[in-house]
């Protein structure tokens, strides 16, 4: 499992405003809002699609992206 979530530290809106938003609804329905936590490989497959949307790179160095990949360690207890 890892987690996505938005990278509040990437001030660009192109992405989202470029079809961003809705993919990133489409995968965190019924999550917070924020993050969530997913398989893998289906985290790898909705970034494959996200990275084809305007604005995906060119955020800061400390933040590259709207949504950034997180491992998640399998000992942590998280509740989504």
């Amino acid at each position: 499992m890892v987690r996505l979530a938005v990278d509040f530290e990437n001030p660009s809106r192109v992405w989202w405003e470029s079809g961003g938003q809705e993919l990133w609804d489409g995968i965190a329905e019924g999550f917070d809002g924020n993050a969530i936590l997913i398989d893998e490989s289906l985290a790898e497959s909705w970034l494959a699609e996200a990275r084809k949307l305007p604005g995906w790179e060119g955020g800061p160095e400390y933040a590259p992206h709207p949504v950034r990949l997180e491992q998640v360690d399998p000992e942590d207890e998280i509740l989504y």
